[in-house]
């Protein structure tokens, strides 16, 4: 007698269109190689991958030849439904995702990003609470730390090990709102790496951007461009640098999020070339459009493009971060994505400080890096696969589960025409945002297919989602991929002291005497008595001419004595300046 459980028959359509898919004729491509094979899907995983494949009955052929097979999109870097400036993200976690999936993302990485004073958990709560029920592909979160104490510590800890997070952001940016001073950056950093979490940062310098901004209002430019006149180039790679140096100190590896200009870009590229463990983004804004449009003679397209950090004015700063990304200099692409309708940007129609910050891209990334990138030359479809997904999945130890093309790896797939156009518009986008910044461009790249967990949401350009459909995806700590090098440092690097014997020679004791009668100068090298300033004894009261009179306090030693009358000299000495000679 057989005890397995009676499999429930199921009709073959419903087979087919649920659990079973067979990918045939396509070219397969990671972030490694390229490759002729079928695939075929079963209940979300990838289960068989070759040529001349033999596969169950019911399954649905979706002809594949002439196109490549990718691994699905991963944005690293989104905000759905964030309140911030007075308002919240016009697009949230159902027509976001859902704009994701159009453009061939089939996960994001949401950032939950809460006021100081409030419990990450509960922030993390929240977040889990808003996005569940909606998302139509799967995600992870990131968690802000906008203040520092104890309690964040423990749970920070306590997110890593019951809460499935693994990634922390600090800002050194939006001053007295979440901004961090440096020796609670390094904190946060330290507590990272040990619990072997990957630590985030905005870098730009938050104090320098107050002053710059109020200086701005005060003479009178208020709109848009003062955006970028208040935070330019410097004040990005300052922070960066400055990030940098903090966290190789407290031995934790570090992301950069939104590296936006040349300058920054540069100091990633350099410290990563001296074995620094950092990690570069480049958002699709600025690798697809530049920051002349904050000059733009319209307020609602110039405010259109606010985001922090801004794009930059300088035409070839996209080309030249996509050359980075394009040569590993910069690691992985995403979108920053946090979208406001023009209602909501108006709220700074006459301060360019109370604008919100943010740009659209989660449905548009991928084209535009194609389009960018690989159409351009400048990387091969491999790079663009490993900027795109891949190395997101490794940085946040998801890989191979996402990220690949592989047996055993999530079915989150794309089939990709890199020959087929369209043309960007707001018109035509999925996301909620009445503007889009890439408008009017026209693109090569385009998903035909998208396969998120095993289904087909993306069918011949017809999106069909349900709200829900995304599941959380934990991210566990300890990457290898972002922590091999670290845990070598903890071991070969560590300080060690230098043993010697003690120092048993003479040692000065007027310096202890003085400490410990605590009557030490204000000015050790000038003291307070102009008296204990003159070494030699006066000569019968008479100044002592090998000595300096001279004292920083203005007083002369002999200040109290009769002054002599004044003499009228005829001749000084050396003889008259006049006269005939």
């Amino acid at each position: 007698m057989s005890n397995r459980t009676p499999v429930k028959k199921v009709p073959i359509h419903l087979q087919s269109a649920q659990s079973r898919l067979f990918l045939k004729g396509g070219k397969i491509v990671n972030d490694d190689q390229t490759f002729y094979a079928d695939v075929y899907i079963e209940d979300g995983i990838i289960k068989q991958l070759g040529q001349n494949l033999v596969i169950p009955g019911g399954a649905r052929t979706i002809d594949a030849k002439g196109k490549l097979i990718i691994p699905g999109g991963i944005d690293p870097h989104t905000h759905m439904q964030l309140p911030f400036m007075g308002t919240t993200a016009a697009d949230d976690f159902y027509s976001g995702t859902k704009a994701a999936l159009a453009g061939g993302t089939t996960m994001i990485i949401d950032f939950v990003v809460d006021q100081k004073g409030v419990s990450l958990l509960d922030a993390y709560e929240k977040w889990r609470g808003w996005a569940d029920a909606k998302v139509c592909c799967d995600y992870a979160l990131h968690v802000g730390v906008t203040w520092w104490s104890d309690q964040v510590a423990k749970e920070m800890e306590i997110l890593c090990k019951e809460k499935g997070v693994n990634s922390f952001k600090v800002f050194m940016a939006y001053k007295d709102i979440f901004m961090l001073p440096d020796d609670d950056m390094y904190d946060v950093f330290r507590k990272c790496s040990e619990l072997g979490a990957v630590s985030m940062v905005h870098a730009e310098n938050g104090h320098l951007i107050d002053i710059k901004s109020k200086e701005l209002v005060s003479q009178g430019i208020t709109g848009p461009e003062a955006h970028e006149m208040c935070r330019p180039e410097e004040v990005e790679a300052e922070a960066t640098q400055r990030a940098i140096t903090i966290a190789n100190q407290a031995n934790a590896p570090l992301y950069i999020v939104h590296v936006m200009s040349k300058s920054a870009g540069e100091v990633v590229a350099n410290e990563r070339r001296k074995g620094k463990v950092v990690f570069g983004e480049a958002l699709a804004a600025g690798l697809g459009t530049d920051g002349t449009h904050y000059w733009n003679k319209c307020w609602r397209h110039a405010a259109g493009h606010v985001m922090g950090p801004p794009l930059r004015p300088d035409p070839s700063t996209p080309g030249y971060l996509m050359d980075l990304l394009a040569n590993n200099d910069l690691s992985v692409s995403a979108t920053d994505n946090c979208t406001f309708n023009a209602d909501q940007k108006a709220i700074g129609k006459d301060d360019f400080r109370s604008i919100p910050n943010g740009v659209n891209g989660v449905e548009d990334r991928m084209s535009i890096i194609w389009e960018k990138g690989v159409r351009s030359g400048k990387m091969d479809p491999c790079r663009f696969v490993a900027v795109t997904s891949t190395n997101a999945a490794k940085i946040f130890n998801l890989y191979p589960k996402k990220g690949r093309v592989a047996v055993g790896s999530d079915a989150d797939i794309v089939i990709w025409d890199p020959n087929e156009k369209r043309t960007i518009s707001a018109k035509t986008h999925h996301q909620a945002v009445d503007f889009n910044i890439f408008e009017g461009m026209t693109v090569h790249g385009v998903p035909l297919y998208v396969i998120t967990n095993g289904q087909v949401v993306l069918d011949e350009g017809q999106l069909k989602v349900t709200q829900g459909l995304g599941r959380f995806i934990e991210t566990p700590c300890n990457s290898e991929y972002v922590y091999s090098k670290i845990r070598t440092r903890e071991q070969m690097c560590q300080p060690q002291r230098v043993e010697r014997e003690d120092y048993t020679g003479p040692v000065i004791e007027v310096m202890h005497e003085v400490l410990a009668n605590k009557v030490q100068s204000a000015n050790p090298i000038t003291p307070n008595s102009p008296e204990s300033f003159h070494n030699r004894s006066k000569v019968d009261g008479v100044r002592n001419m090998q000595e300096s009179s001279f004292s920083l306090s203005g007083a002369q030693f002999d200040d109290d004595k009769p002054r002599r009358g004044h003499t009228r000299v005829a001749n000084p000495p050396g003889g008259r300046s006049t006269g005939l000679w």
